[in-house]
């Protein structure tokens, strides 16, 4: 099975980076696009970023092999229905969204008998829209595929060797699972980073302006985390819950038994755990998942 035409629904940043990546790494591949919002149409127009800039979704997928819907999760449901009398026959319907089970259901139900491939390329900024796009966005990050189990292999194949072809590394996993394993690697650290960055911004006796002028280190970085694009990260928390919550158990149960230690001035308990979490960063640095330079390679 060959992958010759693509429609990609919704070109906020990961639609316009698969976009650029196919422009730089696929020039044959013909690509077509739809976003809701007629102003990031119109921007993708301005930019270049699709063969074809569609007034409709139908338009869009019309002759698409691979249609890839780029929109937050909780809109899903209806970016499938409004594509759903449009496709041709033997397409692929992927997507990106970063919770995968809700995804496979909304999907399974509002396309039955099509090749439903759910798809969540590992990557991103804090950056969205048309313009925070780039073609390197997805080289040396992961790219999970969560097929149903009655799956049509050589459609996997093809969707694998596709996000292999932009620079991601291809893994298949349960759906269930990739959500479990997503809370605890993505979805909770955003919600610590949500809750730190609005617990700073609340306090009464420290002002808003001190905060901001004595970022360190590690608030700075939490505020980059907690810059993400709020619809996106309302949908996944709502459509991942049950995992989120069963991780924000784990992680409760885990700051009380810190609070504890440091309460009782049990140093060995404190040290335990930092040597831990150090050697958790060397093994993400030898993943190849990040820069081993000082401060994220940031230039100062």
């Amino acid at each position: 099975m060959r992958i010759e035409r693509v429609a990609i629904i919704g070109l906020g940043l990961l639609g316009s980076s698969i976009a650029l990546a196919l422009k730089e790494r696929a020039p044959g591949i013909a690509t077509s696009g739809f976003d809701a919002n007629p102003k990031v149409r119109a921007k993708a127009e301005e930019l270049g970023l699709v063969g074809q800039v569609c007034e409709s979704p139908v338009e869009a997928v019309r002759e698409a092999d691979l249609v890839i819907l780029c929109v937050p999760v909780g809109a899903m449901r209806d970016a499938a229905v409004s594509i759903a009398d449009a496709l041709k026959e033997g397409a692929i319907v992927s997507d990106v969204g970063s919770s995968k089970q809700s995804v496979a259901d909304a999907l399974a139900e509002v396309l039955p008998g099509r090749c439903v491939i759910p798809a969540h390329p590992v990557a991103g900024t804090e950056q969205s829209g048309p313009e925070a796009g780039f073609a390197t966005l997805f080289v040396g990050r992961w790219c999970i595929l969560t097929p149903p189990a009655d799956c049509d292999g050589e459609a996997l194949e093809a969707l694998s060797n596709f996000w292999a072809g932009l620079g991601a590394k291809v893994e298949v996993m349960d759906a269930a699972h990739h959500d479990l394993v997503l809370a605890v690697t993505s979805h909770i650290p955003h919600l610590i980073a949500f809750t730190i960055v609005g617990t700073a911004s609340d306090l009464e006796d420290v002002t808003r302006s001190e905060v901001i002028k004595y970022s360190a280190g590690g608030f700075r970085d939490f505020t980059r985390i907690a810059a993400s694009d709020p619809v996106m990260w309302r949908d996944v928390f709502l459509n991942n819950r049950e995992a989120v919550l069963e991780m924000l158990g784990r992680f409760t149960e885990d700051l009380t038994a810190l609070q504890r230690a440091i309460r009782s001035g049990d140093g060995e308990t404190l040290h335990d755990l930092f040597s831990r979490t150090r050697a958790i960063r060397r093994q993400v640095i030898e993943e190849g998942q990040e820069t081993p330079r000082p401060d994220f390679g940031r230039e100062h």
